[in-house]
């Protein structure tokens, strides 16, 4: 079986995590913690890095750090991870979805500037898989209504858009560390920003609120969504590796552009002018495809030993939410694509298998 994703760890984690095991420092306090947000910062090109337990408890936190709660509105594109939406309900704020790009799969600034009224007070722009939203846009729509711009870069580590890393590109960017990410400490996540008010509001929510002059001293409610030193440890290591790893996504990428580019109907991820994109997954499009000939075409390519995951689906069409917006495109999208195997150490081979076979089942579909 060729899996949809596998974290790419070398002797290089292997001997930090040891070091940090043997260390005794094994909790949320020790020196790769520091390095790590420190390192991180420098890569997204922030003042600060505020690593967590994972990417969901990031978004929660700089949701709360921001006072988002109840009776407040914050805009998300409808096609994203769960997460996303679980975070605001979280805070008691309501989630409002809106439509996405088809070219890119982000959400619509024309979606989000329809959705804002007087109790809209953040947008969550999400990068999705691995291509980050225009930010552009994004930014002076929240200028223009004074509401805050809160990046969910969970799938884009190392993704640009207008020259510009995400994570440095709104009031503050999350990541998630999780064990398919980009880079991974197995679960975890990052928050960045170059705001030092904020940093400190979340710096001290994250460790219960405690007081930083009176121990076990606490003046509100706060959270334990800290990350512990064996994690930090393999994400130092594996930061020290990113570039490499990047590069890596984009030579998989372009394999498959090859083998699959000429076949009618299907469609890979699309880059726009304005952006980098880092290619996380490899998005697999079908013209006119329904959610059950998706799924026929996932189960047909286990059969010969190829894993795939489906597009997210539209998180309004989940029970515990609702549509507040029409959102066709994310309707569309969910339906046509399927993620294919794309990590690190996938050879040449194994992707020209992929799409030979892929290109087989459509063939006999269409006969």
């Amino acid at each position: 079986m060729i899996p949809i994703a596998i974290p790419s760890i070398s002797k290089l984690e292997i001997e930090y995590v040891t070091k940090a095991v043997e260390s005794g420092w094994v909790s949320s306090i020790g020196e790769y913690i520091q390095e790590f947000e420190s390192e991180y910062a420098k890569f997204c090109g922030t003042e600060y890095a505020l690593v967590t337990s994972s990417g969901t408890t990031a978004l929660h936190l700089a949701l709360e750090a921001y006072g988002i709660g109840r009776g407040d509105e914050v805009i998300l594109p409808d096609l994203t991870f769960i997460a996303t939406a679980n975070a605001i309900t979280y805070t008691g704020a309501k989630p409002i979805f809106v439509d996405v790009d088809e070219d890119n799969f982000c959400i619509s600034p024309d979606s989000v500037q329809r959705a804002i009224n007087s109790n809209t007070k953040a947008i969550i722009p999400v990068h999705l898989y691995g291509h980050p939203a225009n930010m552009n846009e994004l930014n002076k729509i929240a200028l223009d209504h004074g509401i805050r711009v809160i990046e969910d870069a969970a799938e884009a580590h190392g993704a640009k858009a207008f020259g510009k890393s995400v994570g440095s590109l709104g009031d503050c960017g999350i990541f998630s560390f999780y064990g398919n990410k980009i880079i991974t400490t197995g679960e975890g996540g990052a928050i960045t920003t170059s705001d030092p008010e904020f940093y400190s509001r979340a710096v001290e929510l994250r460790d219960h609120a405690m007081c930083k002059d009176k121990r076990y001293w606490h003046n509100m409610i706060g959270f334990n969504y800290r990350m512990t030193n064996m994690q930090a440890a393999l994400g130092v290591a594996q930061l020290k590796r990113i570039n490499e790893i990047l590069h890596k996504k984009r030579e998989i990428f372009s394999t498959y552009s090859k083998n699959l580019g000429s076949v009618n109907g299907v469609r890979l991820n699309k880059c726009a002018p304005w952006a980098e994109n880092i290619y996380w997954m490899i998005c697999l499009s079908i013209d006119g495809y329904t959610y059950a000939k998706r799924d026929k075409l996932m189960r047909s390519l286990y059969k010969e030993g190829i894993d795939t995951r489906p597009f997210f689906y539209p998180v309004s069409s989940m029970s515990m939410y609702s549509k507040t917006y029409g959102t066709n495109i994310s309707d569309k999208v969910s339906n046509e694509g399927i993620n294919l195997p794309s990590y690190y150490d996938i050879t040449s081979d194994q992707i020209e298998y992929i799409c030979n076979t892929l290109k087989k089942i459509l063939s006999a579909d269409n006969e």
